[in-house]
Formats: C-alpha cells, sequence, structure tokens
C-alpha cells in the first residue's frame, strides 16, 4: 500500500494540498489512498482531492509511530511531530516506511509525506 498523509491548515485549498503532494512524490511512486486525522477528513479541499485522483480518502489516528519531522504544533495539538507522516503511516499499515521527510507546499498552507508498506 502506498499512502498520501495529509496534514494542513482550515484554510488550505486544494491547489496547496496538490502542490504538497506533487513535492512528496518528487518522482516517487503515486499513493493509493489519501490519508489524514478524522478531525480533518472532512475538509471540502481533501475530499475534492481525492475526486480529482479518483483514490480513496481514510481518516486515521495516529499510531505512535515515529515521524522524521517534528512541528511543535503537530505535536501540541494532535500528539504527533508531523500529521502528514503519521497519518502515511497508519494508512500503509504495519511495517510501512516514510519515502522521505514531509513536503510543505509552495504557500506553506499544507504537507504531505508518503509511506510505503510491506506488500511492495
Amino acid at each position: 500500500m502506498i499512502a498520501a498523509g495529509f496534514g494542513f491548515r482550515e484554510g488550505a485549498g486544494v491547489e496547496s494540498l496538490a502542490d504538497a503532494l506533487q513535492a512528496a512524490r518528487a518522482g516517487g511512486p503515486a499513493p493509493e489512498v489519501i490519508a489524514t486525522l478524522p478531525a480533518k477528513a472532512g475538509h471540502d479541499a481533501l475530499r475534492a482531492l481525492a475526486d480529482r485522483l479518483a483514490l480513496p480518502l481514510r481518516a486515521v489516528a495516529p499510531d505512535g509511530r515515529p515521524t522524521l519531522t517534528t512541528s511543535p504544533a503537530a505535536l501540541a495539538a494532535h500528539g504527533t511531530g508531523s500529521v502528514a507522516e503519521a497519518a502515511a503511516l497508519a494508512a500503509a499499515g504495519p511495517g510501512a516506511r516514510l519515502i522521505g521527510p514531509r513536503a510543505i507546499s509552495s504557500d506553506r498552507m499544507a504537507t504531505c509525506a508518503i509511506a510505503v508498506g510491506e506488500t511492495l
């Protein structure tokens, strides 16, 4: 499973999310699922991106695995160093690994990280 995990500000638009995804992929594998925290899963722009890419959207809770980056704001608000990285890892399943640290959209409204599960 290849999962794209997202963290974003409330005002993020679909282009911010798409920009973060493009930066996170950097020519790497295409995601099979989009994921974020349950509290963010209903965001219109994220649903629009999932529809645009014809990918399922999963709401996942961080499962305690360490992230490559740490945002003090994410740690305080969500108990994880990176919402994007934690969501990607949780959605990709046990044994998943990040292909790199989260990428930040050029407008700094969204982050995205890609995780690859063991099935590959």
